[in-house]
């Protein structure tokens, strides 16, 4: 074994020991275990499903009609303009916030924090009803405001972590550079600290996609609502069961998507020239000086 890959064997292995032959066949055992109970369960949950009839054709049948799809397709569309809107405004939010806490002066810091937090504390919920009710705004504009209101003060403080968690001698050498604060925040800073808040900001969204599902309780025609008329307006048996086996995986493979973006996202980012580590040439004898020795 060469010394720089047993460096790495040390390296990997400092902070647990390797399993031995025992632990790896107890960790072996456990797998297996875990995946019988897994099985048993999907096994469990299967035979529930056909006992109680859940896919007769009575049941399935209507989602075959045209109406029933277009029901479907414009809930669907509601839903994601929904979160289009949200998920703009809330990083638009979220930079303003962030950037009032990081502010040198202090009321408006304060400003910035007390929004922040009240904010992040109030159920989304109470804040889409009171929007709604109280204020009078339309569905859509009800919903998109609760969620940006809520995930925007959240991803304030994803931000503010992340400007902190670059360290501290980027700013200071950009500051010794001549460098504004503006030029230091926009050129240095964000574009650093991207890479620690971009995992958390995509898991900020898809909880804000997930939360558009509240629309339906202030009668807005979104994907969850949609499924809700279709489930209790037929008379083919209350199919409830076959409407969550829709929208679940819909919903499911939604959020899968965003997630698989922020992998692609972070991939490209690791392969653009701006951030990729640049080879050096190795040292080479340059021109001898006049009246040198050699």
């Amino acid at each position: 074994m060469t010394a720089h890959a047993l460096q790495g064997a040390v390296e990997s292995t400092a902070l647990y020991d390797l399993p031995g032959p025992r632990a790896r066949r107890r960790h072996f055992l456990y797998g297996i275990a875990s995946t019988v109970v897994i099985l048993a369960l999907l096994g469990w949950l299967l035979y529930l499903l056909f006992d109680t009839d859940q896919f007769t054709a009575a049941k399935w049948g209507p989602f075959a009609y045209e109406g029933i799809q277009e029901l479907l397709l414009r809930g669907l569309r509601n839903t994601l303009k929904a979160f289009a809107y949200a998920s703009v405004l809330s990083l638009l939010l979220g930079a303003v916030l962030a950037t009032g806490r990081l502010s040198i002066h202090r009321p408006v810091r304060w400003l910035a924090t007390l929004c922040v937090e009240f904010f992040r504390a109030m159920p989304v919920l109470v804040m889409i009803f009171f929007i709604f009710v109280a204020l009078k705004v339309q569905p859509l504009p009800a919903l998109v405001a609760g969620l940006t209101l809520y995930n925007g003060s959240v991803l304030a403080e994803v931000f503010r972590t992340g400007i902190n968690s670059v360290e501290k001698g980027q700013r200071e050498a950009a500051y010794a550079l001549g460098m504004r604060k503006a030029q230091v925040m926009t050129y240095v800073l964000a574009p650093q600290g991207v890479r620690a808040m971009l995992p958390t900001i995509i898991s900020q969204l898809v909880v804000a996609l997930k939360d558009t599902s509240l629309g339906f309780l202030i009668t807005y025609e979104e994907f969850l609502h949609a499924g809700k008329l279709i489930a209790s307006n037929l008379d083919y048996d209350l199919p409830f069961i076959p409407v969550v086996m829709i929208i679940s995986p819909i919903y499911i493979g939604m959020c899968m998507l965003l997630s698989w973006f922020a992998t692609w996202v972070a991939r490209r980012q690791r392969r653009n020239p701006k951030t990729e580590a640049v080879d050096i040439a190795p040292a080479e004898p340059g021109t001898v000086l006049p009246g040198t020795l050699l």
